[in-house]
């Protein structure tokens, strides 16, 4: 019971705020110059009151649901009791109201243990009358349940057989006093929000600013608010399903129309388009989590990353609707621009999950795992984010008629693809590599080339989307918004891209240059060395000699000259000591110096049984070193 407790704060914390976002939104939706011209007075002096009143209950009701909204959960509860017990008593004034008009109407006035029929109807109106008084009572944790018995009083006076024509009265005044308790009750509690104000801007004013972010953020947590505005835009949408449901206009949209333009619909205000950018985080974080889950088992949820929970795809949703004005558009046109941010988010949301996919994937290659279903679910992903991409590109481009915008969301599906075509080569590499049960002579030139191939596409891809950007703005409609996304364009994806390509290179060919310097081990030496190379434990039936006189496979120490320009074993320059890298090469010993005790490495008779399980994370950090 105790663990249940919190849940169920948790559930009305966030149930009893829905409320007042509904109320927010719909005084944002509200035309309230379009209702105020159309207002009509004897005088203009009344018009102008007419309009101030409306004007201040317009700001007022603002006020209201947004000190209602960040009341603390006890308050809410608290103000929610009060509104429902004055529910109550309304109703049981309206009870008793029906009751004395159906009474007049009869016109018996007599005894009522003379007539059974009013007799019937005096019972009745007793009974839930009582048990009004006592819901009030029970809500307000009083046992004075006569303070919630006013509309007992025409009840009372036709039992001793007042007149008919009283009882009307009598139910007027049982009226004024609920209504006078009411008023005390309210000015007994007038100064009640004032209080809670005046506490919060004490503590603000006395929080430092470190402190300050941390109340925001307890806040935020506090409040649950991504929770709160996503239940508040599903309520909204619910609605709005609903009341358009069986219309002769979603009869002639069809599923998906209609349900995109409930989805437009719903995004018309701050604060439902707030709800929807949770929505799609949340659907988001769905997504990749499944794909974890499918690939790697419940297990994979444990790994974390930022950029794969639903961020990205949320805060794009939203900064690409407040950058093109979505608020302010027509129903219309905000369904066609929200249909173009849905497919930027859903391209962002794949991209994800093929960055989810790659490492998963070439670790089943690398480490040369036998479960067939592993290798077939990553397979099967592959394969979809391979295809969906590119049908995405082909069904837009013929919704829409090419220009720079399709342009872009287009390469950006077959960016996905590509990159996942990529990452299926490279797992055929280590497969042929596993069924021909020995290395592949070269796989890291290989394995390199293919990724510089990929890359040098995706390049090309970007490239032509900015010559096609700049030429549309040159020669045809020119905007600051596509000129900025240009630029933003060619710096992220030219720009950068190039940058890395080149400094990749760089590096490759330092490591090269380094290598080719370092003498070449004999069949002799490697016989007298009789190890495995340190990097990989795996035979050498070729190697190089550093200057420090240690043995290794060129392509591992190529890989690990990538990182840093030491040796791997005494962390000795790699670099040449004289000006001639010939007669230092000379001067290097002819066999292997034994390294310290620290630095020894195992013999092959115990690397017999570490080989199988090293043997996956040396493949895994081989093509760690070859990207």
């Amino acid at each position: 019971m105790a663990a249940k407790m919190p849940r169920l704060e948790e559930v009305a914390n966030v149930v009893l705020r829905v409320p007042s976002i509904l109320v927010l939104d719909m005084l944002y939706k509200c035309d309230i110059d379009s209702f105020t011209d159309h207002l009509k007075a004897r005088t203009e002096d009344m018009l102008f009151k007419y309009k101030y009143v409306i004007w201040n209950m317009y700001y007022l009701g603002h006020i209201v649901s947004a000190m209602v909204l960040l009341l603390p959960l006890g308050h809410i509860i608290q103000l929610y009791l009060h509104v429902l017990c004055a529910l109550l008593l309304y109703m049981g004034h309206q009870i008793v109201r029906d009751y004395v008009r159906d009474e007049a109407q009869y016109g018996y006035d007599g005894a009522l243990f003379l007539d059974p029929p009013a007799l019937n109807r005096f019972v009745t109106a007793l009974t839930s009358q009582i048990i009004v008084s006592t819901l009030c009572a029970f809500l307000m944790r009083t046992q004075h349940v006569w303070l919630f018995s006013a509309h007992l009083l025409p009840l009372l006076a036709r039992v001793v057989s007042v007149r008919l024509d009283w009882l009307l009265s009598l139910s007027s005044v049982a009226m004024m006093i609920t209504g006078a308790e009411v008023a005390v009750f309210l000015l007994a509690n007038f100064f009640v929000p004032y209080r809670l104000a005046r506490a919060a801007y004490r503590e603000i004013m006395v929080t430092e600013l470190l402190r300050l972010m941390a109340v925001g953020v307890s806040v935020w947590h506090g409040f649950a608010v991504p929770v709160l505005f996503s239940v508040f835009w599903y309520v909204l949408f619910g609605v709005q399903l609903v009341t358009n449901y069986g219309t002769v206009t979603a009869v002639q949209q069809g599923p998906l129309l209609y349900l995109l333009t409930s989805v437009s619909e719903c995004c018309a205000s701050p604060y439902s388009l707030l709800g929807l950018t949770f929505v799609v985080s949340y659907t988001a974080l769905g997504l990749l989590s499944l794909c974890k889950v499918y690939l790697g088992g419940f297990s994979a949820l444990q790994n974390h990353n930022v950029m794969h929970r639903g961020v990205t795809e949320g805060v794009t949703l939203l900064l690409l609707a407040l950058q093109t004005g979505l608020l302010d558009m027509a129903s219309l046109q905000r369904c066609f621009l929200l249909f173009i941010i849905l497919f930027i988010v859903l391209t962002s949301t794949l991209q994800s999950m093929s960055e989810i996919t790659e490492p998963v994937v070439l670790g089943l290659g690398a480490s040369r795992n036998r479960s067939v279903l592993k290798h077939l679910r990553g397979l099967s992903m592959c394969g979809f984010l391979m295809v969906f991409p590119g049908f995405m590109a082909y069904k837009i481009s013929q919704i829409f008629s090419m220009d720079f915008w399709l342009l872009i969301l287009a390469s950006s599906c077959m960016l996905t693809s590509l990159q996942v075509t990529g990452t299926l080569l490279i797992y055929s590499l280590f497969m042929v590599e596993v069924w021909r049960g020995a290395a592949l002579p070269g796989l890291d030139e290989i394995v390199y080339y293919v990724n510089g191939v990929c890359r040098v596409l995706e390049f090309a891809v970007a490239v032509c989307v900015v010559a096609y950007g700049a030429w549309e703005s040159l020669w045809g409609e020119w905007s600051w918004m596509g000129a900025s996304v240009i630029i933003i364009h060619s710096y992220c994806n030219v720009w950068l891209r190039a940058q890395s390509g080149w400094k990749s290179f760089l590096l490759r060919q330092e490591a090269a240059r380094k290598i080719s310097v370092l003498p070449r081990a004999s069949t002799e030496q490697l016989q007298d060395h009789n190890d495995v190379c340190a990097i990989c434990f795996q035979d050498m039936t070729s190697a190089v000699i550093t200057y420090c006189g240690h043995f290794f496979h060129g392509t591992c120490l190529r890989k690990w000259l990538y990182v840093q320009e030491t040796c791997p074993m005494c962390h000795a320059s790699i670099k040449p000591s004289s000006a001639n890298p010939k007669a230092a090469a000379d001067e290097a010993p002819p066999t292997h110096q034994n390294p310290p005790p620290s630095e020894q490495q195992p013999s092959p008779e115990t690397h017999q049984e570490e080989e199988q399980g090293s043997q996956g994370d040396s493949d895994e950090t081989d093509y760690k070193y070859s990207n």
